[in-house]
């Protein structure tokens, strides 16, 4: 997910002006290849395959004429600042930045933020990922907090964007991270219980464990634990997982953003490249602290961008980074049993060109059985894809690529391009159909498709699930693992949805079947199924609605059916925000949705600064939601 801010760049758009991506020099040789696939590009559209091996886009006519499976009717785009739901279902708020996890933490100001003194008991910042836990009878909620809006979260005191004070810069990283917080439904609605033994904050400066193949290596050996068995903090936590054993994993995506050098020699090398860490960060973070600076410490970026797994129920549990999962930029971390009950984790690079992973554990889950080690020894490897519908996981080992088992971990996009894996338009959230073998990915833009190569060097041809050259306007891909086994290596493939614009294209941008002009959407991003095997869709793209994106308003969530095809928008957010996040109730009455980056005055009204939140959608008649 991007960490867009109301006045400078976000993180992707920062990352491509301080490391700017060659140009695809040979132009011609781009516009043959694109040329070429005209008629893969036709087929997609109209017959969702390639040559019928991809399998239908949407499924037989008379399937998609049966009855729909949506209880409510789709609402319009809206671009005002505030939130839209059905008729028959209602919403309310649960839980704004800086809102008090502890009585002790003072009141938000909604000019000035939150105090500094308060910043580590409060509500954290920019939610993202988050998964609901039952507890002893009781609910509680892992959310993350992706990054910080220093405009909003520095009124009035900031340099350009950035910390200008060690204080500022130390209450930026005590609003960063996770948030655990039980909640209860009361006669209002859903509230924080303030207070509660589970409540807790993880920041920025949480010690944490690492484990797996990587702890104790020399590449995550730093200043502040030379035996390379610790890390401290959590960074840039976007999508999020949830395990069969009930633990909480946050995923570090866009963790380069954090780190610089004051060195004036200081140069970059070839791994640092790979994952745009450069001299300049994106908070100043490194003008206060050594930790932050690749001068002193060149280690502590490879302490960062990783999985965390997080126990909810034990406040005084320390979170463990999952090495063997792999270091990239990571979105979300998809949790399902293989036909043996292994382990399989399905994890996207969220970087335009980068790929698609899976983790295979060695060792089988079984219940009421010991699960600390489950996550620190099997196989990780990467997607490859093919034009004719079928795809395998490549593994990634030293015979393969010619790393070291360590090195393949701290540094998997480069493994991945020695294997050479499919890079794909931006890989965001995966999510598993519970009703069938089959998972899904948001792919969600990439703008530099069959124009611009990776950070890596790799090539982004134009084909296979990435149909589109400058793709603005992002797809859902769908595969179906080899008899129906999440770690079989072979699977076959298709494409869910293409978004679009129906109403400013005719060709392929103007989408897949199932993208109408009452439904359309571009940059899918966060996904989730729901008990009943629906699938729920996030957006985080260009809201302006404007040019290419005219008519599609706001971001928003829809929901779409794995059978039929059919699409359906159910939610419009406030300006300027992403949708990302989502979980329910245990009884499935209750929707928790997160609302990220959004423009005044939301939640407050007009004179507060506006506040990202989780919000609590229920249906009016009391039924189950989801």
């Amino acid at each position: 997910m991007t960490d867009k801010d109301h006045s400078r760049p976000s993180a992707d758009a920062w990352d491509e002006l301080k490391n700017p991506r060659p140009m695809e020099t040979d132009f011609d040789r781009v516009v043959a290849s694109a040329l070429t696939r005209r008629g893969f590009l036709s087929g997609v559209i109209a017959l969702g395959s390639a040559a019928g091996a991809m399998g239908t886009l949407l499924t037989t006519t008379a399937a998609r004429a049966q009855a729909p499976v949506f209880p409510f009717e789709g609402v319009d785009i809206t671009t005002d600042s505030t939130i839209h739901v059905p008729e028959g279902y209602e919403w309310k708020l649960l839980a704004r930045w800086g809102d008090a996890l502890f009585s002790d933490a003072a009141v938000f100001d909604p000019a000035q933020g939150v105090a500094f003194a308060s910043s580590t008991r409060v509500f954290g910042e920019n939610t993202d990922g988050m998964e609901l836990f039952q507890v002893d009878g009781h609910t509680l909620i892992a959310v993350n907090s992706e990054y910080s809006n220093n405009e909003v979260n520095l009124p009035g005191r900031h340099a350009e964007g950035k910390a200008a004070t060690a204080e500022d810069a130390q209450l930026l990283r005590n609003i960063q991270g996770v948030t655990v917080m039980e909640v209860a439904e009361g006669a209002d609605g859903w509230s924080i219980v303030v207070d509660s033994p589970w409540n807790r904050r993880i920041t920025q400066d949480t010690e944490m464990r690492l484990a797996g193949p990587v702890a104790g290596h020399a590449l995550v050996q730093t200043v502040s634990d030379p035996a390379g068995m610790t890390a401290r903090g959590t960074f840039n936590n976007c999508g999020s997982g949830k395990t069969p054993w009930g633990t909480y994993l946050t995923c570090e995506e866009n963790f380069n953003g954090f780190f610089g050098a004051t060195a004036a020699n200081f140069a970059q090398a070839a791994e640092q490249k790979r994952y745009s860490l450069g001299a300049e960060s994106y908070n100043g973070y490194e003008k206060f602290d050594p930790r932050f600076d690749m001068s002193a410490d060149p280690n502590e970026p490879n302490t960062q961008g990783w999985i965390v797994e997080i126990d909810p129920a034990d406040a005084s549990s320390i979170p463990v980074k999952r090495t063997a999962l792999g270091r990239f930029k990571h979105e979300n971390a998809e949790v399902v049993l293989a036909a043996d009950r292994r382990v399989v984790v399905y994890l996207g690079d969220d970087e335009r060109g980068e790929f698609l992973y899976r983790f295979v554990s060695d060792a089988v889950y079984v219940e009421d059985q010991p699960t600390d080690t489950l996550l620190d020894a099997g196989t990780l490897s990467v997607a490859r894809f093919t034009d004719d519908g079928k795809g395998q996981w490549i593994a990634l080992t030293p015979e393969a690529t010619g790393m070291s088992a360590e090195e393949i971990l701290v540094f998997a996009r480069m493994a991945g391009s020695k294997v050479g894996a499919t890079t794909m338009d931006r890989p965001e959230w995966v999510a598993v159909n519970p009703m069938k073998a089959e998972a899904y990915c948001a792919l969600t833009n990439n703008t530099r498709r069959g124009v611009k190569p990776n950070a890596g060097g790799d090539e982004t041809p134009v084909g296979g699930p990435n149909p589109r050259e400058k793709n603005q306007y992002g797809q859902i891909v769908r595969w179906t693992p080899e008899g129906g086994d999440h770690a079989a290596d072979a699977f076959a493939w298709d494409l869910y949805v293409m978004a679009g614009n129906p109403a400013r294209h005719s060709d392929a941008y103007a989408g897949s079947r199932n993208v109408t002009a009452g439904n359309m959407f571009n940059s899918p991003d966060g996904m989730a199924f729901d008990s009943k095997g629906l699938l729920w869709i996030q957006t985080d793209g260009d809201d302006s609605n404007e040019g290419d994106f005219e008519g599609q308003g706001n971001n928003q969530m829809l929901v779409g059916d794995p059978v039929s095809g059919e699409i359906r928008r159910f939610l419009t957010a406030p300006k300027g925000s992403e949708v990302t996040g989502l979980c329910w109730s245990a009884d499935g009455k209750t929707m928790f949705v997160g609302i990220q980056h959004p423009d005044a005055p939301f939640p407050d009204g007009e004179g507060s600064l506006p506040r990202s939140a989780v919000i609590a959608v229920k249906r009016s008649d009391g039924m189950a939601i989801g």
